[in-house]
């Protein structure tokens, strides 16, 4: 199986460490450490951070020929800043290599495409993106609904929501969604059929809600699965979502059940979160 993954390579910036992520990047690894082929579309840039993420890809067997270098840009940082009582604050830097990818994969065919909505703050990502899908590579679209105020907008929803036949999106990001598309038109309304009866490449809606377990609904049999999530002492949260898309793609794309792929994406991203690391050993 291969997936395309488009989007972000950033490095989380301590005061005394750092760390690599981006959602896009978490998921290609997970996807790849499970079994599948993964391909890391995205920019970093000429400068040291930008050589480390390619040695870090290259570790995870990722595939890098669709990672470009900015000679221009450096590569994508998150600075995070602790006050006195350690608690932190985040500077999503703009302008940086991942917000101008270009790829060129039009000989390419794989299973599956991967992205989030901050990857299209950015104008330059969005024309890359139609050029993708113009091309019809995919089987599967997969979209992770990861609304970062104030990097999204209506038109970059739009799109994502136009486009996806599988989106995962957070009880926290489903209000915000809603809002977002429909204005006061979504109160009180089922949000799934909303969806399903607006966006008509929609085939799975999937709800994660932490400690709560998780929802998947199948947009064509109006049919909901719902999984617990399983008990973990909660080590860290991050990159806990991203290996859940990871591991219901790789279930779907493997002709598993809904309930299978909900099972065995909440026992990753349980795991997960029971370690310091969004990509543990």
């Amino acid at each position: 199986m291969r997936i395309l993954s488009f989007g972000e390579i950033l490095w989380d910036v301590y005061p005394d460490d750092k760390c690599i992520g981006g959602a896009p990047l978490n998921f290609a690894v997970h996807f790849c450490k499970l079994g599948g082929h993964s391909y890391m579309a995205s920019a970093i840039g000429e400068d040291d951070l930008g050589k480390q993420a390619i040695q870090k890809l290259k570790s995870w067997n990722v595939n890098t020929d669709y990672v470009n270098v900015d000679k221009q840009l450096q590569t994508g940082q998150c600075i995070v800043k602790l006050d006195e009582k350690g608690i932190p604050t985040y500077n999503l830097l703009r302008n940086v290599a991942y917000d101008h990818i270009e790829c060129r994969a039009e000989n390419e065919q794989f299973d599956a495409l991967y992205f989030g909505t901050l990857s299209l703050r950015d104008s330059d990502n969005l024309i890359s993106l139609k050029n993708l899908l113009k091309n019809n590579l995919f089987k599967e679209v997969f979209v992770d609904v990861n609304i970062r105020p104030p990097f999204y907008s209506k038109d970059s929803i739009l799109f994502a929501l136009d486009n996806a036949t599988i989106i995962k999106i957070s009880d926290e990001e489903l209000p915000i969604l809603l809002k977002t598309v429909y204005g006061d038109l979504s109160d009180g309304k089922n949000a799934f059929s909303l969806l399903s009866e607006s966006f008509h490449n929609l085939k799975m809606i999937i709800l994660t809600m932490g400690e709560k377990g998780s929802v998947a609904y199948d947009c064509k049999n109006t049919q909901k699965y719902e999984m617990r999530a399983k008990k973990v002492t909660v080590v860290s949260t991050v990159g806990a979502g991203d290996s859940f898309s990871a591991a219901f793609m790789y279930s779907y794309l493997s002709g598993k059940n809904i309930e299978e792929c909900l099972r065995e994406a909440s026992e990753l991203s349980a795991f997960v979160v029971s370690q310091k690391d969004a990509i543990p050993e």
